[in-house]
């Protein structure tokens, strides 16, 4: 893997607290609402689900692009120009992204950040790398995301997840006996599982039961944990969505079996799942990048303006988002593109210019290979009275 690392960004603070209430003159708003000349700003679209049952992803993503669209431009844009953003839903449904990616398009969309599903985002990267048009996931993580060579992302990999999790079992929890429950029909959920399976192994871990799931059948886990009970796992590790993981918690704990979940960076969220009982993710570990209990200045700056603006707290998907909203402001001022340039000429010169940026985030700090990985280290957070413990 090819790392050029030849310049460093760092998010000033500071800068952020000045540009937090202003606006940019003549600058449209942040969802394109009115029309501008082209070429004289940057139309960046967005796209994720900010409906149905992955509404939570989307959202987070929605508002913190917006957030970070709104800092740049009373910080002067990128390169002098403002920036105006478009946010189309996609319900989480790679046809439907597909009909978002086209109506972006039209609008004049030069750069994509999105989506932060990975089904999805693997749908429209294989239609943008038709146009060479540059695409930054937040947060799909499968490695189709980043097949094409137009794509990026921001979370690490479901390969890094599962090594990483792996790694921290054995490290933390290396007696314990772990199950595995996982969505067999998801390239997100089934991706980390095989990663994780196969370093667990690596590392002698006691795996006990490998249980799965579908699309088709994913509301009763009742016959797969109490298979995970019967084989004796006190730790389970649960890689797929907060919707069916809220459901595993209370169908667990409606049959008195407690064990310990670990979820990775998709059960973030959780906590914001309506009609869900907090309690019941009570010694919850998931594995993230970003904690909103960090104490640099960074991820503080972050969390404080965003709850002022939005009045929750921000997640991991929301983080992603808004490193992802910087990174693309770093990569274009280091290709020093303007937005006359065409969609293709722009793609062209960002795919060069994320290999040579380094982002002081507030997910670490990352660096991108040719391939559109992104490198950086995960957290593992533990749920303790309805709020994230770094461990």
């Amino acid at each position: 893997m090819k790392r050029l690392v030849a310049t460093a960004l760092a998010v000033s603070v500071a800068l952020c607290l000045a540009a937090c209430g202003n606006t940019q003159s003549g600058a449209e708003s942040t969802d394109g609402s009115t029309t501008a000349e082209a070429g004289t700003v940057w139309k960046i679209g967005g796209i994720g689900p900010v409906t149905g049952s992955a509404a939570v992803y989307g959202i987070s993503c929605r508002n913190a692009q917006e957030l970070a669209v709104e800092e740049i431009n009373a910080a002067g844009g990128i390169n002098g120009y403002p920036v105006v953003m478009k946010y189309d839903d996609d319900e989480h449904d790679a046809e439907k992204s597909v009909n978002a990616y086209n109506e972006l398009k039209d609008w004049g969309m030069q750069m994509l950040l999105g989506t932060p599903t990975s089904g999805p985002c693997i749908q429209i990267s294989n239609e943008s790398v038709q146009d060479n048009l540059f695409q930054l996931t937040p947060c799909g993580v499968a490695p189709e995301c980043i097949a094409n060579p137009n794509s990026f992302a921001v979370c690490f990999s479901s390969a890094q997840q599962g090594e990483k999790s792996a790694a921290y079992m054995k490290s933390r929890m290396g007696g314990a006996k772990i199950g595995i429950l996982y969505d067999a029909s998801d390239v997100y959920s089934s991706g980390i599982r095989d990663s994780f399976a196969e370093n667990a192994k690596k590392l002698g871990l006691s795996i006990v039961a490998d249980e799965q799931f579908t699309a088709d059948n994913k509301t009763d886990f009742t016959i797969q944990l109490q298979n995970l009970r019967n084989a004796g796992a006190d730790v389970v590790f649960i890689p797929f969505y907060y919707t069916e993981a809220a459901l595993v918690l209370q169908q667990s704990h409606a049959m008195g079996y407690q064990p310990t979940f670990f979820g990775c960076d998709a059960i973030d969220g959780i906590l914001n799942v309506d009609g869900f009982d907090k309690s019941l993710a009570e010694g919850l570990m998931l594995l993230t990048p970003f904690s909103a209990e960090a104490e640099d200045a960074a991820t503080q700056h972050f969390t404080s303006a965003y709850r002022e603006k939005y009045h929750e707290t921000p997640d991991q998907f929301a983080a992603d988002a808004y490193d992802g909203m910087y990174a693309i402001k770093a990569a274009a001022e280091k290709a020093n593109i303007t937005p006359a340039m065409s969609v293709s000429e722009i793609g062209s010169a960002m795919e060069q210019a994320m290999t040579e940026i380094r982002l002081q985030g507030v997910t670490g700090t990352i660096t991108w290979s040719a391939d559109g990985a992104p490198s950086k280290e995960p957290k593992v957070v533990i749920i303790r009275n309805g709020v994230y413990q770094i461990c």
